[in-house]
C-alpha cells in the first residue's frame, strides 16, 4: 500500500462516509445492503485511485456508488420500478455530469415514459396502482376485478416491457418468457 494513496483515502474519501451512507440509504431499497454497497464503493475508489488520484473525491465516490447501484440493478433479471428508490436522489451529481451524460439521462427517462404510455391500459393501471400509489396487490385485484395472480402477471410483463424499452433487448434475451407466455408450439405469444 502506498503512503500518499492511504493519506488521500483517509483525508478525502472516508470523511464523506456519513453523506455516502445517507445517499445509499435514500437510493437503495434494501437497507441490509447499504454497508456492502459502501464498502464496495470504497474498494472501487481505492483501486481506481491507484492508477490516478482524482482531483475531487466527493463526486468521484458518489459516481462510483451510483454506478455500483446501476450495475446491481442491471444484474437483476427484471428491474422493478421501486428498486431505484428516490429517482431525484440519483441526480445528486447533476452539476458534475457532462452535457452528454445529462442528455443520455433525459433520453432514458423519456424512453421510460414513452414505454409506460405504450403499456396496455390494464397493465398500466396495475403498475401505477402498485408502484406509484403503493396499493397492495390484493387491493389492486379487488379494484380492477382481477385475481391476484393476474395482477402479478401484469406487473411481471410490464417490468419486462419497460426494461426492454430502457435497457434494450439484451436483457430480454436473458429473461426467457414464462411458460404461460408461450403457445402450444413453444413460441412466445404476443401481448
Amino acid at each position: 500500500m502506498s503512503e500518499p494513496l492511504d493519506v488521500w483515502f483517509k483525508s478525502e474519501v472516508v470523511v464523506h462516509e456519513d453523506a455516502l451512507t445517507r445517499y445509499l440509504s435514500r437510493c437503495w431499497p434494501n437497507p441490509e445492503d447499504i454497508h456492502d454497497l459502501r464498502q464496495e464503493t470504497y474498494i472501487r475508489a481505492y483501486e481506481s485511485a491507484r492508477k490516478h488520484i482524482p482531483t475531487s473525491a466527493r463526486p468521484f465516490i458518489f459516481s462510483i456508488a451510483r454506478n455500483l447501484m446501476a450495475d446491481r440493478i442491471r444484474k437483476q433479471r427484471i428491474v422493478a420500478i421501486d428498486s431505484v428508490g428516490d429517482l431525484e436522489a440519483l441526480n445528486v451529481l447533476v452539476d458534475d455530469l457532462s452535457p452528454e451524460q445529462r442528455t443520455l439521462a433525459h433520453q432514458e427517462l423519456r424512453q421510460l415514459a414513452e414505454a409506460f404510455d405504450e403499456l396496455p391500459e390494464t397493465r398500466r393501471q396495475v403498475v401505477w396502482m402498485r408502484r406509484v400509489d403503493e396499493i397492495s396487490q390484493r387491493e389492486v385485484a379487488a379494484r380492477l376485478g382481477l385475481s391476484e395472480k393476474t395482477v402479478e402477471k401484469h406487473i411481471m410483463k410490464a417490468m419486462r416491457q419497460l426494461t426492454d424499452a430502457v435497457f434494450g433487448k439484451a436483457i430480454a434475451i436473458v429473461t426467457k418468457p414464462a411458460p404461460e407466455e408461450r403457445n402450444e408450439h413453444g413460441k412466445q405469444q404476443a401481448d
